[in-house]
């Protein structure tokens, strides 16, 4: 054994100087998250606290004024549904003051302000408002108006007074929030300095330990034991430095004696892994070839099925021709089971070979505008709805990227599904519609038929099942295995929405074009937060109608039975939004 170097080992004062660093970055880091908790608790005041308190103040002036000006208007009227904005905003009046009350532990000078706000809302209610609905109810709109004086708008205008100055205050409130943020952010900051300069000290003292007693014994020991990897396996390796090393180095000399003993069992281990990975690749390949064999098979097989099963149907169809009425009643209906057994097996084939087809027998993909598709697929299923006294209307669609036969498959299994499965009692009426969520289209066909219990939401999809009987409902239960085949082709998925309050919704996804996603969220970026009011020129008169327009808007969820827009195609109506 070669002689062991004294003093510290290595581990020893790397140790050493990781705890030295580790207790400097551990109180460095216990102030960070102290400094980064009043941080994030001062950004949710600004963020939930201020933020909403001065979205609620304008609401509360937006209620305000409605007040005002319905008593106004009842008083010049005399109609009591004028009377109804009235209403309304001491509803919404009660809303946002609850709302706001809920905000205000943590600012009483707020909540003085907004009591200050409910006393001179009260005291012009008691002695403006209710008197004027009063005396106009009894006595007249001029006796009503005799009473809205310039003393009563002097009155309101000293509740506006009151809300500008509870909106000061919240103001003022949220600008020091946002000043205790940025100072709160700024020490942070220089904490996150010290604590980098902290590991850039450390390491660097690391680095400078690690060259002197790491690095250079190891460049030693690289270069004898390259030596030995060049072949001289009688080259002694001897190392300096740390204990730690020595020993390595005396291991590595003790590994070097056996390395011309190993070195053949090594180059056979070696020829035996080669060996493997080619019957693996070799395996792989065939593999990949049995799959595509078994699918020409399928293809193949269903497609000679059609020659013997079309001969079998033709002269079936013959002897119910030909023998019809002439044998007894029961050979008529063997007859006529042969019959109907031909046609089923001829649809099963047709469909399977449908859905082999798919995503074998490619055209490219290009970019495809859906409502071109939805007019394909109205003129596909019009002897269908009117058959059925069906109703199809679909709002804007979007254009994707895909396969345009396929995506007019995909709809108009969707949309032939929808009608085939109706209510006997109920027209049939079947809406399309779509929306962009994240980066995907999300697309819905809605209908007002049977529905689908929840239970059977995911064997729908299953090639040839059913959950009914033929004689109920016809078909072959591939079509709705079709769909999801196709939707995964173009990279979407599909299911059933069962939260829907009548019939069937099923929605799956496509991917948006890269336009359509910038987009959508160039527009999310050009919204402005604040609530539109008194400030941004809207007069109190144009807030009822403002309100009343966004309720009777474009925010309704859709909905097969409500059409915005309509022309009429024979006996059905299809709507493009």
């Amino acid at each position: 054994m070669r002689p062991v170097v004294g003093g510290w080992s290595l581990r020893r004062r790397v140790i050493t100087l990781l705890t030295v660093v580790g207790v400097l970055l551990i109180g460095l880091a216990t102030a960070e998250a102290a400094m980064a908790a009043r941080n994030r608790t001062q950004i949710d005041a600004v963020l939930n606290e201020t933020g909403p308190l001065r979205v609620q103040s304008q609401e509360l002036l937006n209620a305000l004024l409605d007040q005002e000006t319905a008593i106004r208007g009842y008083a010049v009227s005399g109609n009591p549904a004028d009377l109804d904005p009235y209403r309304e905003g001491l509803e919404q009046e009660k809303n946002v003051v609850a709302s706001m009350r809920a905000l205000l532990d943590d600012y009483p000078q707020i909540g003085q302000e907004l009591r200050i706000v409910e006393e001179r809302t009260a005291q012009w209610r008691q002695s403006v408002a209710e008197p004027v609905i009063t005396t106009t109810e009894q006595s007249g709109t001029s006796a009503g108006q005799a009473l809205v004086t310039e003393r009563a708008r002097q009155q309101f205008d000293q509740v506006r007074s009151a809300v500008n100055d509870l909106q000061e205050e919240i103001l003022a409130a949220r600008e020091q929030a946002a000043a205790d943020v940025r100072t709160s952010s700024n020490v942070l900051v220089v904490l996150l300095i010290v604590a980098a300069l902290v590991v850039v000290v450390a390491g660097a003292l690391l680095v400078l330990s690690l060259d002197r007693m790491v690095i250079r014994p190891l460049i030693g020991l690289a270069d004898q034991v390259r030596e030995v990897a060049e072949g001289d396996y009688q080259h002694g390796i001897a190392t300096t430095g740390p204990p730690e090393f020595i020993r390595l180095g005396q291991d590595v000399d003790a590994m070097r004696q056996k390395i011309a003993a190993d070195l053949a069992e090594v180059r056979a281990a070696r020829e035996r892994i080669e060996w493997v990975n080619s019957q693996l690749q070799k395996q792989a390949e065939e593999l990949t070839r049995s799959n595509r064999d078994l699918e020409q098979f399928a293809y193949v097989a269903s497609h000679d099925l059609q020659e013997p099963l079309r001969k079998v149907a033709s002269f079936c169809q013959l002897l119910q021709r030909r023998y019809a009425g002439q044998l007894d009643e029961r050979a008529d209906q063997y007859i006529a089971f042969a019959v109907d057994g031909a046609q089923r097996m001829q649809r099963l084939i047709n469909d399977l070979l449908a859905f082999s087809r798919i995503g074998r027998l490619t055209t490219g993909f290009v970019e495809v505008d859906l409502n071109k598709v939805m007019g394909d697929v109205a003129g596909q299923t019009e002897a269908a709805r009117q058959y059925a006294d069906a109703e199809l209307t679909w709002t804007e669609l979007p254009v994707i990227s895909g396969e345009e036969p396929l995506l007019t498959n995909l709809l108009a299994n969707l949309v032939s599904n929808s009608i085939k499965f109706r209510r006997p009692d109920v027209p049939s009426k079947v809406h399309i519609s779509a929306r962009l969520v994240g980066t995907e289209w999300e697309i819905s066909c809605q209908d007002n038929g049977i529905g689908i219990e929840p239970e059977f939401a995911d064997k729908i999809f299953v090639i040839f099942q059913r959950l009914h009987s033929k004689d109920a409902y016809p078909g072959t239960g591939i079509g709705l295995a079709i769909v999801k085949k196709i939707v995964e082709y173009h990279g979407g998925r599909v299911w059933v929405d069962t939260d829907v309050p009548e019939g069937t919704a099923i929605r799956f996804t496509l991917p948006a074009l890269p336009g359509d996603v910038e987009a959508a969220a160039a527009a999310d970026s050009s919204e402005q937060p604040d609530a539109p009011g008194a400030e941004d020129g809207t007069s109190s008169n144009e807030a009822p109608a403002a309100l009343t327009e966004q309720a009777d808007g474009s925010d309704q969820p859709d909905r097969a039975d409500e059409t915005p827009e309509s022309g009429r195609t024979g006996d059905m109506r299809e709507t493009v939004g």
